[in-house]
């Protein structure tokens, strides 16, 4: 199958009344936050994303992200392939309402739309693939040209001991 270029920006509701399904590819070049996180990152990201409607009558839209990335490893500053797969569900909300006024299941994600009905899927993966970094970027510890041995640890010593600046509220107190 072909990959294509996804939209940018796209009204859910519209999609999920047709149960659309799109699959393809953004450009990381477009994803400058996202950029910015990494070391290195794949040109594209794979994309799946289908719309549609729950029992209840929401609107909703599922789908799936994976893209290579290279991070750096904070033990050892080296550089490590690093693959990020990450799977969403979302519903779209408009902005006048609040997360308390719409009731969602656990399982979806507010998003809000803009004044015009639409998504921007581009910010919107952006954000995803971010959030699916790791907090600390390591190597498996075999892998790391860093062994344990190598590694330094210590005891920090205490900083010097100021006094209570409360003290003398305490000594007040005794009067």
């Amino acid at each position: 199958m072909q990959k294509v270029k996804l939209p940018k920006l796209i009204d859910p509701v519209k999609s999920a009344t047709k149960r659309s399904d799109y699959q393809g590819v953004m450009m990381t070049s477009d994803m400058q936050r996202f950029l910015s996180a990494v070391a290195t990152a794949a040109d594209t990201v794979e994309a799946e994303v289908r719309f549609d409607k729950d029992a209840q009558g929401l609107n909703f839209f599922q789908g799936q992200l994976s893209t290579s990335v290279e991070l750096v490893c904070q033990r050892c500053n080296e550089q490590f392939a690093h693959s990020i797969h990450t799977s969403f569900c979302f519903s779209p909300i408009k902005r006048k309402e609040t997360e308390d006024e719409v009731e969602l299941p656990d399982i979806y994600e507010p998003v809000e739309v803009n004044d015009h009905g639409e998504i921007n899927l581009l910010q919107l993966f952006e954000d995803e693939l971010i959030l699916s970094l790791p907090i600390v970027a390591l190597h498996a510890e075999e892998d790391c040209n860093i062994k344990r041995d190598e590694m330094q640890f210590g005891k920090i010593e205490p900083a010097d001991e100021r006094p209570n600046p409360f003290a003398v509220l305490k000594e007040l107190k005794r009067d």
